[in-house]
């Protein structure tokens, strides 16, 4: 950071006269004026700070991005109004330093940025006047890579998810096989016991039938969750959604009447058919509203709210369960990862594919101790694609 203009106004401020110091100071607000709208125009965040690590300046992208308000931050500590950002460390470097963070307010989002010291030149006084530089504050520079993470995330999501419909499929085969010869020497069992006659008989067959009872659970489990693991293609049909949810909360009838939790369906009635498989989507609430009901244990509160906005149908779950904490919240589409002693940790990913497989999107709101939030986003507004007629731009550009 130059110095030169300043030095020299300095210099003159003792012998030039009031009208040429008021055109000096009208200048530096001009500068100061037109620094400031090109950053403000500028889609990067920016936010400035002196040694000690005080606002000093912030545009309004990075106003945005953090929910600041300028006129507020100016002055505050950086690490103050961005909670949990390490200023010490991120200060102690002399040379330009980057990183990732996640935040959670006003939105989710990814933000990489880098800071960077800033220098000014001095001027030392004495018989051998030198140059020196001076740290007068860091620059920070924030970019948002909400899309591109999220996308990084999805081919990843989507690699992992076909090694696990593999492994699934694998697995599945395996157990088969020796479900069929379990089924075959029961068979042959059955025929030995026909031959037999008394209580021993009878005993015989009660344990078979127990047997062969639980071979058929085994393999039913196995098929179900082969068809919930395996990508399929949604047979769309127009369906209310109010009528799938409430189907999904009568067949936890008992559960809601053992656990004593409260079920509270606010569903809207003007909401539009949509073009939906009612199996698969069932299946997706069917999980939602379990998981909810495990957070919970006893005595909970489940609402579940359906609205619409202009594009997409909204199915809210909000529970008051114990909520999960930012780590576990970002890690929670992973396959295998549950925060539960017996859970699969497949749930919220099969709920996220089947969504995913009808246009929509899935958004978990959580504060640690308060609950969760969880919001499936399905859209009802055709956003195919229009083609224009041959030649029609040519004509458009010659008007």
């Amino acid at each position: 950071m130059k110095s030169g203009f300043l030095d020299k106004l300095i210099e003159r401020l003792g012998r030039g006269g009031p009208e040429e110091v008021q055109n000096y100071l009208l200048r530096l607000a001009q500068e100061k004026g037109l620094i400031e709208t090109v950053f403000n125009s500028i889609q990067e965040g920016i936010i400035v700070s002196d040694a000690d690590g005080r606002i000093t300046y912030v545009n309004d992208a990075a106003c945005e991005l953090f929910g600041f308000d300028a006129d507020n931050s100016v002055g505050k500590r950086l690490d103050e109004r961005v909670r949990g950002l390490d200023w010490s460390s991120l200060s102690s470097s002399s040379s330009a330093i980057t990183r990732d963070m996640e935040i959670f307010y006003p939105s989710n989002r990814f933000i990489n940025f880098y800071i960077v010291p800033l220098l000014m030149e001095r001027r030392t006084k004495g018989k051998r006047p030198r140059t020196q530089a001076e740290q007068v504050g860091y620059a920070m520079i924030l970019r948002d890579i909400t899309e591109s993470r999220r996308s990084a995330e999805k081919t990843i999501e989507s690699e992992r998810f076909n090694a696990l419909t593999l492994l699934a499929a694998g697995v599945a085969h395996e157990i088969g096989n020796p479900l069929n010869s379990l089924h075959i020497h029961l068979q042959l069992m059955e025929r030995k016991v026909r031959e037999l006659e008394g209580p021993v008989a009878t005993e015989l067959q009660d344990s078979i039938n127990i047997a062969r009872s639980e071979i058929s659970r085994l393999d039913s489990i196995v098929t179900q969750f082969l068809s919930a693991i395996r990508p399929s293609k949604p047979q769309l049909h127009p369906e209310n959604v109010n009528a799938v949810v409430d189907e999904a909360v009568r067949f936890f009838a008992p559960e809601i009447e053992d656990r004593d939790i409260v079920v509270e369906q606010e569903l809207r009635s003007d909401l539009p058919l949509l073009e939906l498989d009612r199996d698969q989507m069932k299946q997706a609430f069917y999980n939602v509203i379990k998981n909810s009901f495990e957070a919970m244990k006893r005595h909970g509160l489940l609402r579940i709210r359906t609205d619409r906005d202009d594009r997409h149908v909204l199915v809210s779950f909000i529970d008051t369960g114990g909520g999960m904490s930012p780590d576990s919240l970002g890690r929670v589409f992973e396959p295998y990862f549950t925060t539960k002693s017996s859970g699969s940790g497949l749930g919220l990913l099969i709920v996220r594919r089947i969504v995913r497989e009808h246009g929509g999107e899935l958004a978990i709101e959580s504060n640690e101790g308060k609950g969760l939030t969880l919001t499936i986003r399905l859209p009802y507004v055709d956003q195919r694609v229009r083609m224009l007629e041959a030649g029609s731009g040519e004509r458009d550009r010659s008007d």
